[in-house]
């Protein structure tokens, strides 16, 4: 009767979205999501406040057996990620797809938030989900519904070449989690989560847990299994993009962390597989880094940067799997206190970053940075949301994004002055130390190329700023962001209940070890905020009376400065090639200046960094489909009694494994 009262409400909400006049279907499905979000807030708040599981469904299905839907502390935090974001989204959604009601048809526009409504809802139930059949299931909803989001611009043919790519990887991916659930059903007789552990005792771990690793690392953008990622938020709609980046690739997170919680009582066992996670960690962020230092497109240098966030994340969890496995239970909870945390806070900050970006296209429509400059003057709330979201994603006080690295490095520095594995935290911190500083170059690069300067074309300069519902939208992230960096001592207590419930550690050991040291930075981070609006105040006392003039600035003996003489995106980040080069695959339109050019003449020039890996092993996909359509358009002669030959083929090879027992 569940699956029946479930269908039968998905299709009365589906109904209800399609019916709805054309206008109006935005606030359909932001109060379908609005109260599964307010579900899924009040359900999370009774957990935590309980701290024992709910459960909210169970059922048995004649495969996988007995499953159930439960909500426990870990689930309870992704609840949180997914509803906050998900609001955000929808209502963000309201302006940006205005500017295509007159040019997609209403059906179009009721199938987009359709499939918006679907990832949300499939997106939570995944994390609610035992395992087995259900979660197979609302994994794979989450895919198609990710699909369908993606090519909302479906005429554009990179648009559809982007989402084709998207779910040919993430149905490899998908088949990796098929094989390890039955593999896991085979030997234990159940495809649970909680089966992991039971399996890990009696059978080789190794296996089972590599191709878990590399189902759900597909989804997170693990290196290599990146390789969708870049193509795929540059071809959807922002607030898409924002979805995915900042919720949708943790899912994969998720399952990462379920799979080091089932092996926490195997020491062994989980010092390995700690190694294997902090090196991919560590090879995912720098890569992901190197190529988003590199990229001249707003949404693709935010895509890798998501894959190096993930990075991140990967390094904590590694970290406090090594640490845990040494015995020392105070790097496991800053490790895995710093990799959910940071888990949060990219969900807000990446959601921010790429709402600006949203805003941006849909006033230039074009994201690539050399064709913009000097957009602050013109859209200066936008300029300011963007500067917030870049200062927290670059990690520096007083902003979220710090607090969660300074929970890893704590960690790390511990394994050093304790004597616990201090190899590899001397390489996580030197990982760390690295990402950040080539962090820093890439968004420095982004936001200085894009908004300060002068503007390079007419768009940027008839541009203004978006509706007032998108900068609300734009607001909820951006108050948590400060809010966890300048409260960090607040947010770190249902942090510390997750990890413990992760872990088994006392959480006050975390509560002991990170009050004090948050509290400090807090006070810190309010210090820094005051001295800055002191000088901010006092310059603007000073200037008061002033009269401030305006005029060029020194152009090197050029006496008729124009906006080309500029930085571009290219040439900010040209001393970082040398590292670059030899992970990229250039494409170039034009030529550059020559250095012997003293009077260069006018050039048109435009190059695009691609990943070297999407090359390997995402394109092997498109020579297969061409291989088969070849092969196929020989078999279409025109003759019919070609296609009666190959009838009678296929009936007598049908009778031949009959015969056999094949069939």
């Amino acid at each position: 009767m569940m699956y029946l009262y479930s269908l039968l409400a998905a299709v009365l909400l589906i109904v209800a979205i399609f019916i709805t006049p054309v206008k109006h279907k935005v606030w359909v499905a932001t109060g379908i999501i609005a109260a599964a979000a307010m579900a899924a807030f009040g359900i999370a708040l009774t957990v935590f406040s309980r701290g024992t599981e709910m459960t909210i469904a169970e059922f048995s299905t004649p495969i996988f057996g007995a499953e159930h839907f439960s909500v426990d502390m870990l689930s309870s935090l992704f609840l949180v990620i997914i509803s906050i974001a998900s609001l955000a989204t929808v209502l963000y959604s309201r302006g940006y797809v205005a500017g295509y009601l007159k040019t997609l048809s209403p059906a179009h526009i009721s199938l987009h938030y359709t499939a918006l409504v679907l990832l949300v809802v499939s997106m939570m139930l995944v994390v609610t989900s035992s395992g087995g059949f259900s979660f197979l299931f609302t994994w794979e909803l989450m895919t198609i519904a990710s699909f369908i989001l993606i090519l909302f611009e479906a005429k554009r043919q990179d648009v559809r070449r982007a989402a084709l790519n998207y779910l040919v990887m993430m149905h490899i991916g998908f088949m990796f989690l098929v094989v390890g659930f039955v593999l896991l059903s085979n030997v234990t007789g159940s495809a649970n989560f909680e089966a992991i552990e039971q399996y890990f005792k009696i059978a080789n771990p190794l296996p089972l847990f590599v191709i878990l690793f590399i189902g759900f690392g597909m989804k997170a953008g693990v290196f290599p299994m990146h390789i969708w990622l870049p193509e795929a938020h540059p071809a959807a709609p922002s607030h898409v993009s924002a979805i995915m980046s900042g919720v949708m690739i943790k899912t994969g997170v998720y399952g990462i962390i379920r799979l080091l919680q089932s092996i926490d009582h195997n020491t062994e066992l989980l010092y390995t597989i700690g190694l294997i996670v902090l090196l991919s960690g560590i090879v995912t962020g720098l890569w992901g880094v190197i190529l988003a230092a590199m990229q001249n497109d707003i949404k693709r240098l935010l895509a890798y940067s998501s894959i190096e966030n993930v990075g991140v994340i990967l390094i904590g969890l590694g970290i406090a799997a090594v640490g845990h496995a040494a015995g020392s239970s105070l790097i496991g909870m800053c490790g895995i206190c710093g990799a959910l945390l940071h888990t949060v806070n990219h969900s807000l900050f990446k959601t921010l970053l790429f709402f600006s970006a949203g805003n941006i296209y849909s006033k230039l429509h074009t994201t690539a940075m050399n064709q913009m400059g000097g957009i602050a003057k013109h859209m200066p709330v936008t300029a300011i949301l963007m500067l917030l979201g870049t200062v927290a994603i670059c990690a520096l006080p007083p902003l979220n994004g710090f607090i969660s690295e300074v929970l890893i490095y704590i960690g790390m520095f511990n394994g050093v002055s304790d004597g616990h594995e201090v190899l590899y935290s001397v390489a996580g911190i030197f990982s760390l130390s690295l990402i950040g500083g080539i962090v820093v170059l890439a968004f420095t690069k982004l936001y200085g190329v894009v908004f300060l300067g002068s503007p390079r074309s007419t768009h940027v300069a008839e541009s203004s700023e978006v509706d007032n519902l998108r900068i609300g939208a734009m607001a909820i992230p951006a108050v948590l962001i400060l809010f966890i960096g300048l409260f960090p001592q607040f947010a770190i207590h249902p942090i510390s209940l997750v990890a413990e419930a992760i872990t088994g550690a006392d959480n006050y050991i975390a509560l002991e070890h990170f009050i004090p040291t948050l509290q400090t930075i807090s006070a810190i981070c309010w210090v820094l905020l005051a001295v800055v609006i002191l000088l901010y105040l006092l310059k603007r006392h000073l200037q008061g009376k002033s009269k401030v003039t305006e005029g060029p600035t020194w152009g090197c003996g050029f006496t008729a400065v124009n906006t080309k003489m500029q930085y571009t995106g290219e040439s900010f980040a040209e001393g970082l090639e040398s590292i670059g080069k030899p992970l990229m695959k250039d494409t170039v339109d034009g030529r550059a200046v020559d250095k012997g050019e003293i009077f260069p003449s006018p050039h048109q020039y435009n190059i695009r960094h691609k990943d070297k890996v999407d090359s390997l092993l995402g394109q092997w996909w498109v020579q297969m489909m061409h291989r088969i359509n070849k092969f196929v358009m020989r078999l279409r002669t025109g003759r019919v009694n070609n296609y009666v030959t190959f009838a009678l083929v296929f009936l007598v090879a049908v009778l031949i494994l009959t015969l056999v027992g094949i069939l």
